[in-house]
């Protein structure tokens, strides 16, 4: 992939395709509480998705703040897609926040668990802006692909409320999208280091952050399964299995994951302008729809 935006100062840098922009698509999903076990009525994989979307509101505030630190080094078409990434995750802050809203606060340690989540960003938080978005990046590698792995596989939701389906699905839609907009950034903080010295922050940030969010959302799975009484041995086990078992989403991204670590790489080096092709159109009519009725 080569630049295709003649107005950038940074002309040697890879960029998102041209022919991708990320306009934000003002949906809602949640307005009710699901039942419990809401996927299917399995607590396992219920309580993965939801120790997921604990993580999203002040996770992708972090996000947001992360690039409005550096929003002024874009130029060009990066310069709207900053923009876009911007409303695009404050949506999604505020439909994971409805569907945390909904999860049973008196059964599980809902709480306790979105506590933990603002302590680990505020602290974040106080590393200074580069650290943010190096770290930005990093996580926003760890959403393109478990989105990419979610449009592909999309029958793992099928047993959702048709509702909750959408609300991941569009997520992970918009996710792929902007999978570059952090990382362009990142590299125009950095466009004046040494290609060594880039390369050795980004993979020793990748291997920290790894660490962290892995036990982080683990971790939060864990409690959520205890409220339901599944605890110890048993409960790791089921979640482990179906992590990088059966589905095994984890282990399906695994070869994804590690393109990172390669020099030279690039978020849209994984070029899936095809699956978005198949499911933009989908959530692209229901913007249109809404807008149509307004």
């Amino acid at each position: 992939m080569t630049p295709t935006d003649a107005k950038t100062s940074f002309p040697s840098l890879k960029v998102q395709p041209m022919d991708i922009d990320n306009r934000p698509r003002n949906l809602s999903f949640v307005r009710s509480a699901p039942e419990r076990h809401w996927l299917g009525g399995d607590p396992v994989a219920t309580a993965w998705f939801n120790a997921l979307s604990l993580t999203f509101p002040d996770g992708e505030r972090f996000f947001i703040d992360a690039v409005k630190a550096h929003r002024h080094l874009a130029e060009g078409k990066l310069a709207e897609d900053v923009k876009d990434f911007i409303v695009q995750e404050a949506l999604h802050t505020r439909e994971h926040a409805a569907l945390n809203g909904h999860i049973d606060h008196g059964h599980y340690p809902v709480d306790k668990i979105e506590a933990m989540v603002k302590a680990r960003t505020d602290l974040g938080r106080t590393r200074g802006p580069i650290p943010m978005l190096v770290v930005t990046t990093c996580l926003e590698h760890f959403t393109a692909i478990l989105a990419d792995d979610m449009l592909k596989n999309d029958k793992d939701l099928s047993a959702a409320p048709d509702n909750l389906r959408r609300l991941w699905l569009w997520h992970a839609v918009e996710e792929t999208e902007h999978k570059s907009v952090a990382y362009d950034l990142w590299q125009r903080v950095a466009a004046r280091w040494s290609h060594f010295g880039r390369y050795m922050i980004r993979v020793r940030a990748m291997a920290i952050v790894s660490c962290m969010f892995m036990w982080n959302v683990t971790t939060y799975a864990l409690m959520l399964l205890k409220a339901d009484g599944i605890t110890g041995f048993e409960a790791r086990k089921r979640l482990y299995g179906y992590l990088l078992g059966r589905p095994g989403p984890l282990r399906r991204i695994a070869g994804a994951y590690f393109d990172w670590y390669r020099p030279g790489f690039h978020p849209w080096d994984h070029d899936n302008r095809t699956l978005l092709d198949q499911w933009r159109p989908v959530f692209d009519a229901e913007a249109r729809a809404i807008q149509a009725a307004e």
